[in-house]
């Protein structure tokens, strides 16, 4: 049929309701690009970000405390997560650590084995031919980052950007950080001196600002906080609040930190909603030891030892997981250390990767994201000492409820022939280890004494014959 234009009556629209017709439409726009970009990111693989402090103890987390300091984004963060009540980092103090950490390794076979990388650089550097997590995210197609401390290796073949991360904004070196409101950091091969900004809120901003240039695919970011690592210090008016609830100048501060770091988490986990990347992204928020013992004792839920230790103050620390809508928020008993980290998620996020040297870790979870029944490793091991290992000193290995400790007795170099005899927890029944049943039970103690020979024999032939 045809019309004639005479014929054709025109349409009356007052501005009010165009108004509101062109509003619709760019409504739906939005929404239809918004579920676009949404269908987008859930058919990616999952963003990770991995957040560590510095020398905080799980004590420190206000939810676990009673309320000492302030941490409600932490709290939060750990109500929305898979949060593990008995997770342990794999090493005593910050760069074995990390090393464990970052390859799912014991850290002797990585090489990092001591502390002060100025005075033992040999000693404190993950071993060239070993791949790390960032190197493990990088062949998968992810971009990668560095955000804050390194901690595993002084020279440029061991540099950050050498190891897997495409970006790195921190610093090497401890030296680089005299206080936390005057400091100097890489940035891809500039250096930053920074003079008017507080390095926690500094760090946090540029870890924002990563995800926000890489939120259109899939990245793994490392947001590792120095905080609340000496030399301590935070703006005067958080430490005052702490001052007038009775806490000493030290207490304070480091409780002052915390709150900053728990500000910082929050913001992110805001942008991450903001830019609707929260139910394809892997949030892990974790410490690397215990409390440090040069600064103010603290509570730390009554655990005995700290920072150097193999005690359970030492080594056990905050582990909590978030994956919006793909991992069931709970709390749970089973034992996890920093070896099974990298595991876990190349299980998770269905990466390829493989390691000539093998993995002493393995995944915590599941195809189906539920907690793994089994483990290839039972055991559990620690052992710290400064300068080359001395496994006679500060060692310890933990099967089930029982644990073997081979007593610390200096975070200096240790001298010949002061070892003290070994010592035997039932964590069960005695989770602070107050009372030694090594008499009692001498069975256990031949038994896990065994283990741990066996185990340090292996790791000090690996750490001597894997070449760098």
């Amino acid at each position: 049929m045809l019309f004639k234009e005479q014929n054709r009556k025109p349409i009356k629209m007052n501005k009010s309701k165009l108004l509101f017709l062109l509003v619709i439409i760019f409504t739906i726009g939005d929404f239809n690009s918004q579920t676009k970009n949404q269908s987008h990111k859930k058919n990616q693989k999952p963003n990770v970000i991995l957040i560590m402090a510095d020398d905080m103890g799980i004590g420190d987390l206000a939810s676990l405390n009673n309320g000492l300091n302030n941490t409600p984004s932490l709290n939060r963060l750990k109500n929305e997560s898979l949060f593990f009540k008995n997770a342990y980092s794999s090493s005593t103090v910050c760069a074995p650590a990390r090393a464990a950490l970052l390859t799912g390794m014991y850290p002797h076979r990585t090489g990092v084995v001591s502390l002060n990388s100025e005075k033992f650089p040999k000693l404190t550097r993950i071993k060239k031919q070993i791949p790390t997590l960032a190197n493990a995210f990088k062949q998968n197609g992810y971009t990668t980052g560095l955000i804050g401390k390194w901690h595993s290796g002084v020279g440029e073949d061991y540099h950050p950007l050498k190891r897997g991360f495409d970006i790195f904004e921190g610093f090497v070196q401890a030296k680089q950080i005299p206080t936390y409101f005057d400091y100097t950091l890489e940035s891809n091969g500039s250096v930053v001196h920074q003079t008017n900004k507080y390095l926690t809120r500094d760090l946090s901003e540029r870890a924002i600002n990563f995800i926000q240039k890489n939120k259109e695919h899939p990245f793994f970011l490392h947001l590792a906080h120095y905080a609340p690592h000496r030399p301590i210090g935070a703006p005067e008016a958080y430490v005052e609040k702490y001052k007038q609830k009775g806490f000493d100048t030290e207490t304070a501060t480091v409780y002052a930190m915390i709150e900053i770091i728990d500000e910082t988490v929050g913001e992110l986990l805001l942008e991450l909603k903001r830019l609707h990347l929260e139910e394809n992204t892997i949030v892990i928020f974790t410490s690397d030891n215990g409390p440090d013992p040069m600064v103010q004792k603290r509570f730390n839920l009554n655990l005995k030892g700290s920072k150097y230790t193999v005690y359970e103050g030492g080594i056990q620390v905050p582990f909590m997981m978030k994956w919006k809508n793909h991992l069931a928020p709970k709390e749970t008993d089973k034992i996890i250390t920093f070896i099974d980290v990298l595991p876990t998620l190349v299980n998770m996020c269905d990466l390829k990767f493989s390691t000539p040297f093998g993995l002493d870790g393995s995944s915590f979870l599941n195809q189906k994201l539920n907690l793994n029944s089994t483990k290839k490793h039972k055991e559990f091991y620690w052992q710290w000492n400064r300068y080359l290992p001395n496994y006679e000193f500060n060692a310890a290995v933990q099967l089930d409820e029982w644990k073997l400790v081979r007593p610390f007795t200096t975070k200096e170099i240790p001298k010949p022939n002061t070892a003290l005899p070994a010592v035997l927890y039932h964590l069960k029944t005695d989770p602070k280890e107050q009372f030694n049943v090594a008499e009692k039970y001498p069975k256990k103690v031949k038994k896990l004494t065994k283990l741990l020979d066996r185990w340090t024999q292996k790791i000090e032939k690996d750490r001597i014959h894997l070449k760098d």
